[in-house]
């Protein structure tokens, strides 16, 4: 670093005297105005070797999970005001940071111990999106542990978007709120049979069984959440009715189910195995049989389907995004006939805002459970999440199908409100 250039001189530079994010960093300097609402410390060199070895948002995330840069106050807003001042950086200011840093914060550095291998070792593993690799994707994310997810998701248990029935709903009023409507999407009556794919800690199935009478089977790769759902069904009485496995769903050998519903799967079934996935689903189905689609998208088809960065390497190894275009393409070339398609952006940014939130006052009882490390990745990718869902730079689509029968009958209302 240049002798007369502090580390808040550099990072005033780098956010710009407008930004309302102070700094305070280990050589005394400080940056930014003292009574801005988010204080940020660089608390070593090793932030700097991060942010510039790993540019972009995987250096910064190892610079947070290692503890290297710390922030005081809501980790949401400190993102959104460094997105917006990043995000504007000339080529002239990277330049200008590598020669004012100097190039031994350029050297490589061993990451947090969070962090996942590489793309390219992962193919020790098996190859993308092989049942194995897919295992252990599934299980590097879910099974951490079932506390620390209480702790986080709340009572509902439901780690996907909720739909908020009001905005003054609670989280727990929005998931069962969001359950309900995929029941009433599906058409669910009693006497029927539910297949949900990626069930994760059993809540569809529960909703569907107790509201709507049904009978229910929910499989998903997680072991740790197939053991928390399997004993809560028991305890709810709902165990002469209601099932989740620990299984992959290529190898459910059930058919003739009335419903389908696959709820946050998608994002780790990868764009070229989507055909085969939907031609799957749809040979589960009865005729005038169901399938609601729930995932993350894309919002056009432009945008790369891998994740990469910090969402690869610490959150969903292997995942990928396509633009609900793709997805109704996929669902109409399997089979089905896509009657109905609903974007839940905003709820979805609202649902990681309460995520947020319970970590947040839950933060001592999360680290003991989980540890430093992994409650901060959690804590980074909750609320870039909620940003990038404010920002349209993901989607959250429900697209609902039906396996129309021989006579072209589909079985659906003529205009269907789903009375919720």
């Amino acid at each position: 670093m240049a002798e007369s250039t502090t580390v808040g001189k550099i990072f005033e530079r780098l956010l710009g005297p407008s930004a309302q994010v102070s700094i305070t960093a280990y050589d005394g300097s400080t940056s930014g105005p003292a009574n801005a609402p988010v204080s940020i410390q660089v608390r070593s060199p090793l932030a700097l070797t991060y942010l510039m070895s790993s540019p972009g948002d995987l250096g910064l995330a190892r610079a947070y999970v290692a503890g290297a840069l710390d922030v005081d106050g809501d980790i949401y807003t400190a993102l959104r005001a460094l997105v917006a001042q990043v995000d504007q950086l000339s080529t002239a200011d990277r330049l200008w940071l590598l020669r004012e840093l100097g190039p031994r914060h350029l050297r490589r550095v061993a990451p947090p111990a969070e962090e996942l291998p590489s793309r390219v070792k992962r193919v020790f593993d098996g190859l993308r999106h092989s049942k194995a690799r897919d295992s252990n994707a599934i299980s590097n994310h879910y099974d951490v542990s079932n506390r620390f997810y209480e702790l986080v998701l709340g009572p509902s248990m439901a780690y996907t978007c909720a739909a908020f029935p009001s905005a003054e709903a609670s989280l727990e009023e929005a998931q069962e709120h969001k359950f309900d409507l995929v029941c009433r999407k599906l058409g669910l009556k009693p006497g029927m049979r539910l297949l949900d794919v990626g069930c994760g800690w059993g809540g569809m199935v529960e909703h569907a069984v107790a509201n709507y009478g049904v009978e229910a089977l929910g499989v998903t790769l997680s072991r740790e959440q197939a053991q928390w759902a399997q004993k809560d069904i028991v305890t709810k009485g709902l165990a002469d009715r209601a099932e989740v496995r620990h299984l992959d769903y290529r190898d459910v050998t059930e058919t003739g189910f009335d419903a389908v519903s696959s709820i946050g799967l998608t994002e780790h079934i990868g764009a070229r195995n989507l055909p085969s996935y939907f031609r799957f689903l749809a040979g589960k189905l009865k005729p005038q049989g169901r399938l609601l689609n729930h995932c993350i998208t894309n919002p056009d088809t432009s945008v790369p389907h891998r994740s990469r960065g910090f969402i690869d390497r610490y959150v969903f190894p292997d995942g990928e995004l396509e633009s609900v275009g793709e997805i109704a393409t996929a669902m109409h070339d399997s089979g089905l006939e896509v009657r109905h398609s609903e974007n839940l952006r905003e709820h979805y940014a609202t649902t990681l805002g309460a995520w947020c939130a319970n970590l947040d006052a839950n933060w001592d009882a999360a680290v003991a459970e989980a540890g430093a490390g992994r409650s901060r990745v959690w804590a980074l990718y909750m609320a870039a999440c909620r940003l990038a869902f404010e920002r349209r730079e993901i989607e959250l689509h429900q697209v609902l199908g039906v396996k129309v029968g021989p006579d072209g009958d589909s079985g659906m209302p003529l205009r269907p409100d789903w009375g919720v």
